[in-house]
């Protein structure tokens, strides 16, 4: 059975080249720490470390892929590379080489890898510019972006732009945290920021779209929310229940945020059967899609055998997640 993974990261190569003996990837440096694990210095802040899997050739990621059963990763760049806090010049000079990287090994390896690119959001013209170019020149199949650019919302008017363009090229958009979430400024502890507050963001993110009348705006907009969509599902009920109470100038769409739910795909990293069943259930098994978070800490172990094991879940509903929904959604 196939399988396409849309949620596997990519650290370039460019990145580790670059920054070899001191060396800078347009300003962005690398360090080790104590225990000799690789560190990106990204505006004079150091980031956590990156997996050993990271620095992995295109090669060494297939023979990886292969042990899995994964069929096709379609790329993403590593989220600590967004670089909305730097120049714009510099999030667009990170962001093309990255997306010329990814277009190359999709072009190397058309049978196993697509690519999503990275975006300077800091500066909507650029961002618009470089996602046209990574779709019409480069072949991309659309961005990953994170929920906020240093902390505004992606409802803003001044994104409507943006959210356009991406309907009109027929971008996938994924969403995808970046450095710190809502939880980050309150606990830093106990990975809480992770576990909790991608979760956290995830369901900003769609009731931001929904509400702030961006999914209206745009119906042919392609967004698939990643970590399951985070709390969405577990807490529309809840969403539905505020936005019936909200006055008429409160609100800019004029039906529940649950009728939306269907409008967004989601991936399957919400680690237990019964969890899946539920977002299944919930969205419908068409708007689920495969990922694993491929190479970090949270990412599965066995993800397609994992699928496969399921008692709950039919052939098709394992066929349609594993592969034909990223099949239809992505024309691979």
């Amino acid at each position: 059975m196939r399988s396409i993974d849309i949620h596997a990261h990519i650290t370039p190569q460019c990145f580790w080249k670059a920054t070899e003996n001191g060396g800078d990837w347009h300003t962005l440096k690398r360090e080790q720490d104590g225990r000799g694990r690789e560190m990106p210095v990204i505006g004079g802040r150091r980031l956590g470390p990156l997996p050993p899997k990271a620095r992995w050739t295109p090669e060494e990621r297939l023979a990886d892929m292969d042990s899995l059963g994964v069929d096709v990763h379609v790329l993403s760049p590593y989220s600590g590379f967004y670089n909305y806090q730097l120049p714009a010049s510099t999030a667009l000079a990170t962001s093309r080489d990255a997306n010329d990287e990814i277009s190359q090994m999709t072009k190397t390896w058309p049978d196993r890898f697509a690519g999503l690119g990275s975006l300077p959001m800091q500066d909507v013209r650029a961002a618009i510019a470089e996602l046209e170019r990574c779709v019409i020149q480069l072949g991309l199949k659309g961005a990953m972006i994170n929920d906020h650019v240093n902390g505004k919302m992606l409802d803003e008017p001044e994104y409507l732009p943006f959210w356009k363009a991406a309907e009109q090229l027929g971008a996938l958009i994924l969403f995808h945290q970046g450095g710190g979430t809502m939880v980050s400024s309150r606990i830093g502890r106990y990975h809480l920021p992770n576990t909790i507050g991608n979760l956290s963001d995830r369901a900003i993110t769609f009731a931001a779209l929904v509400m702030g009348g961006v999914m209206d705006a745009c119906p042919d907009l392609k967004i698939c929310l990643s970590h399951g969509g985070g709390y969405t599902c577990y807490g529309i009920a809840r969403m539905d229940r505020g936005w019936q109470g909200l006055p008429p100038e409160g609100s800019k769409i004029t039906q529940p945020p649950s009728r939306y739910l269907r409008r967004f795909y989601y991936d399957c990293i919400v680690y237990t059967e019964a969890a899946l069943r539920y977002l299944i259930d919930t969205v419908g098994v068409d708007r689920v899609v495969f990922g694993t978070d491929w190479p970090y800490d949270m990412v599965f172990d066995w993800p397609v055998s994992w699928i496969l094991s399921l008692e709950s879940l039919t052939t098709e509903e394992k066929e349609l997640i594993l592969w034909k929904n990223m099949e239809n959604l992505l024309g691979l």
